[in-house]
């Protein structure tokens, strides 16, 4: 698929039918004062409203508005994959479909990316949401993000953010993972920036989520952290429990065979015995673990073609 537009807007849409049409408005309105070309890319995710009617009529006038639209809802990652994965833009600039967002913030965000950062994420600094449900999981979940990734940003949660096309290029998203991309880009080598944007009640409708979403962040989390650090080297994060492991269960055997010697106390009534053995079969299945995961990544990187690096720039190579 050619590239030829300057700006991609990328808008998930799930049930927000009295929104979208200011949405669209307010992003037309702030684009066309930058002078630049672009295209706006709503996502209807399974939308049981009339918003892909919405949808539909506005597209009808307007060539710059691309609409995809989902057999069911598939989640708000989803959705934003298919954009990503749509969007013609040289850069993309993901956006929440129901108002909260401030599309007068995009000419900000692209002062960044003209600034020579690949990543920069909004903050929702002054966060219109309410306090028990919204803001305290989401200061929790960034902090945990933060110091698990190394890549310390005050909002993940905000879905508006500017990417450069090639630092998405390389990245699948899964789960809830969308949330997670300027970590994962910045594995690649990406340079990272976040900028104060504006934040507005939300005015019609209602919020698809809510405190629950709080542990699949911490689930995926957990995943992020993996792929940041052991991807390439499962053999490194099992192979090396394993040997503690193993450690561990020569231990405490040889505290048991010590207690049956010296102490004369029966092996059979000893619950040491079945600690050792325990630790000693986990320590293998924890090394073999590793090695499964070392195939597996071989068989990914390999079968895809894919490097385990990443280029920036090329002087004098074809």
């Amino acid at each position: 698929m050619g590239r030829n537009v300057d700006i991609s807007i990328v808008v998930p849409v799930y049930n927000e039918e009295e929104n979208v049409e200011a949405v669209y408005a307010a992003i037309s309105s702030a684009l066309q004062d930058m002078r630049c070309s672009y295209e706006i890319v709503m996502i209807d995710d399974g939308s049981s409203d009339g918003s892909f009617g919405v949808l539909t009529r506005l597209a009808a006038h307007d060539a710059n508005l691309k609409v995809i639209r989902f057999r069911r809802n598939f989640g708000q990652t989803a959705a934003m994959s298919a954009g990503f994965d749509h969007a013609k833009g040289d850069v993309i600039i993901p956006m929440d479909g129901d108002l909260q967002n401030d599309p007068a913030d995009i000419p900000r965000l692209m002062e960044k990316i003209h600034e020579g950062f690949d990543v920069v994420s909004g903050w929702r600094r002054d966060r219109k949401d309410t306090f028990v449900s919204r803001k305290i999981p989401s200061l929790i979940a960034n902090a945990l993000i933060s110091r698990q990734t190394g890549v310390h940003l005050h909002d993940y949660g905000c879905t508006l953010k500017a990417y450069r096309r090639e630092v998405l290029d390389g990245i699948n998203l899964y789960g809830e993972m969308h949330r997670f991309v300027p970590a994962l880009a910045s594995q690649f080598g990406a340079k990272v920036t976040e900028l104060p944007v504006n934040h507005f009640p939300r005015l019609h409708g209602v919020s698809k989520y809510g405190i629950s979403r709080t542990l699949r962040v911490i689930l995926d989390l957990m995943t992020v952290k993996f792929l940041m650090a052991y991807s390439t080297k499962p053999i490194q994060l099992f192979g090396k429990w394993g040997v503690y492991t193993i450690l561990a269960g020569c231990l405490t055997g040889a505290m048991t065979l010590y207690m049956k010697l010296f102490e004369h106390f029966s092996m059979n009534r000893n619950p040491l015995l079945i600690l050792t053995a325990f630790l000693l079969f986990m320590g293998v299945q924890f090394i073999v673990l590793g090695l499964l995961g070392e195939l597996n990544a071989r068989t990914y990187f390999e079968s895809q073609g894919k490097p385990i690096y990443t280029v920036k720039d090329r002087i004098n190579i074809d």
